[in-house]
């Protein structure tokens, strides 16, 4: 079964931090990130995210997040791959269901997504297409 899927999901909580950085260089940080999904995906997540920044406003980034609730009523647990950029207050992300990590009604579930985040908006639009075997 193919789907394509969409809904919002806000920021519950950023935690950010610097690992490492030179002057005039590069930044390192990493950040825990709570989420709470609504629409098709009804779940709490939990990210870990790895950030590089290139300048104070510029950069990439990359983690991995634990959804624990529902895909369109089927209960169940996986984890999301985070891919992205930011420039300025946008930020662009490619996701990716981890294969193997789904559990429950959901274990089998591939896929992938994106959403486009905007700086001062709590909330946010994504889209999902997944398939269960």
């Amino acid at each position: 079964m193919n789907r394509h899927v969409t809904g919002t999901f806000t920021f519950a909580s950023w935690e950010e931090n610097t690992s490492a950085e030179a002057e005039g260089g590069a930044k390192l940080g990493r950040a825990s990130v709570a989420n709470t999904f609504t629409g098709a995906v009804e779940a709490a997540g939990a990210v870990e995210y790895a950030l590089v920044y290139t300048s104070p406003t510029e950069g990439v980034f990359c983690g991995y997040e634990h959804l624990t609730g529902s895909v369109e009523g089927r209960a169940g647990a996986f984890v999301i791959e985070h891919r992205g950029r930011f420039s300025g207050d946008t930020v662009h992300c490619a996701l990716t269901v981890v294969p193997g990590s789904g559990s429950g009604e959901l274990a089998g579930i591939t896929g992938g997504g994106s959403f486009i985040a905007r700086q001062g908006e709590p909330t946010t639009t994504y889209a999902l297409d997944y398939h269960l075997g």
